[in-house]
């Protein structure tokens, strides 16, 4: 059996496990972090959209979940900085220095944990990127340890993620909004997306024929790039670099959590160690590897047929008239459909909470509540704080699109309670901790200032007032 050890073995990709390994270990440490931050005032017993009760409604169609046997804020709390824990060991890369199962093992419980968290988030957690998040932890846990070589099979399963990823990013464009066959797409598109960064306004304001070669190129980097990451070295490796050109391109262009980072990550699979040879010539990349255990072997191979069996009910949605966009097929989030931003907004509304502690009539004094990440105060530049998650402020924005979910609502009570939990998600709280007597949400629309706006003005959006969404309401 020690051949089969010896087919698996990869030689020559060390450089990528290692940026895999650490990489999405680093990103599984965000995405525990927010938990920690961010879960309690939203989804925790007191929450928005409490977990016990979306238990009690969804039972057994909630899929796996620790929180099944019991829930407390206390111990999501607990199995969040567990997570965190054994993300930071993943990321020095201590676990990676023992046995092939050891490493397998840390990556396995993070998957768990995170998985028995996205399956209770509901709509604050129904981002593809959580899918992406645990379908990469599974699969870079069968990369192995320092002692072994990278197995091959398990590089290719991270290749084919990122082929359906960027594959079926491309085709939900092409099938979707027709802006993006008529090359007109980031005309609006920067403007538009759910959070800008501060780079943002930059790159909406250039000359629109250069916004028509950028939307040439993403098609040809998601519609044919991806089949060259099967090829042979150094094809392999020089459309995995175009891919991740690509993506640093929308890291540096926008806020979309770690949606981008852990792409690129995972790209690294096609990466090979003669890459980073050419580019640091006195590099030393020299591992020394012991023979594959057969168990490891054997492991690695029937997780590969897995993910071949799980595969058909994507491949065959890549290909569907009717494609569906960040679909879950199986209770595990693995092997899903990826995709983003078929259809793009073409003006961009923004709802501005406001809150008084005057009677709320026609002379009252309202304040705006101002969020951490999302457009408010027109001179203030929006930041950046992706791969970190703000999952309210996410919402915000598709509030404004019509979708609620049954949050909103429950934002108001709290708002007008002062809760201390959901003030800590914000940026400004106008009322320092005081209760206000009358709470309202108000629709605006948002656009970029010009150059010219900007200069005469120092405002960075520029905003006109659409309507009321909620007229003003006080605690009962």
């Amino acid at each position: 059996m020690e051949w089969l050890g010896g087919a698996l073995g990869a030689e020559g990709y060390e450089v990528g496990r290692q940026i895999l390994q650490r990489g999405v270990a680093a990103v599984y440490l965000i995405g525990f972090l927010s938990a920690v931050r961010q879960f309690p005032a939203l989804l925790g017993e007191n929450g928005l959209l409490p977990v016990p009760r979306f238990l009690e409604m969804a039972g057994k169609r909630a899929g796996p979940t620790i929180f099944r046997w019991r829930y407390s804020d206390r111990i999501l709390v607990a199995v969040a900085w567990a997570g965190s824990l054994i993300s930071i060991l993943l990321v020095l890369g201590l676990p990676q220095t023992g046995p092939p199962w050891l490493p397998m093992l840390a990556f396995l419980i993070i998957w768990g944990l995170y998985m028995s968290i996205v399956n209770v988030g509901q709509v604050f957690y129904g981002f593809g990127w959580e899918s992406l998040l645990l379908e990469s932890g599974f699969l870079v846990a069968a990369l192995g340890s320092n002692d072994v070589a990278p197995p091959l099979l398990t590089l290719l399963a991270i290749r084919w993620l990122v082929f359906r990823l960027e594959f079926g990013a491309g085709m939900i464009k092409m099938r979707g909004d027709r802006s993006w066959r008529d090359l007109t797409a980031l005309h609006y598109h920067h403007e538009t997306q759910p959070m800008p960064n501060p780079a943002s306004r930059f790159f909406h304001l250039l000359p629109k024929p250069l916004h028509r070669i950028e939307v040439a190129v993403s098609h040809f980097t998601q519609l044919v790039v991806p089949f060259f990451l099967f090829a042979p070295q150094p094809l392999a490796g020089f459309a995995a670099v175009v891919i991740i050109i690509t993506q640093v391109w929308l890291v540096v262009s926008g806020n979309f959590a770690w949606l981008n980072w852990l792409t690129l990550i995972l790209t690294f699979s096609a990466v090979p160690d003669s890459f980073y040879h050419a580019l640091l010539p006195t590099l030393s990349i020299d591992p020394v590897y012991g023979p594959t255990p057969v168990w490891f072997a054997v492991v690695v191979v029937l997780m590969t047929l897995f993910i071949a069996y799980l595969s058909w009910q994507p491949l065959r949605n890549l290909f569907a008239r009717r494609q569906l966009m960040n679909a879950s097929f199986n209770r595990f989030h693995l092997c899903d459909a990826y995709g983003a931003f078929g259809s793009v907004t073409k003006v961009r509304y923004e709802v501005i909470v406001e809150g008084t502690m005057d009677d709320g009539g026609p002379g009252s004094r309202w304040q705006a509540y101002e969020f951490k990440g999302k457009p408010g105060d027109p001179a203030r530049r929006t930041r950046q704080y992706a791969p970190y998650h703000l999952r309210l402020d996410w919402l915000m924005w598709f509030l404004a699109l019509g979708s609620d979910g049954g949050w909103f609502t429950p934002l108001l009570a709290k708002l007008l309670q002062a809760d201390t939990k959901i003030l800590k998600l914000l940026r400004i709280d106008p009322f320092d901790g005081r209760r206000p007597r009358y709470v309202r949400a108000r629709v605006f629309r948002y656009r970029f200032s010009t150059r010219r706006e900007k200069r005469e003005t120092g405002l960075w959006w520029m905003r006109d007032y659409v309507g009321m969404l909620v007229e003003p309401v006080s605690r009962k």
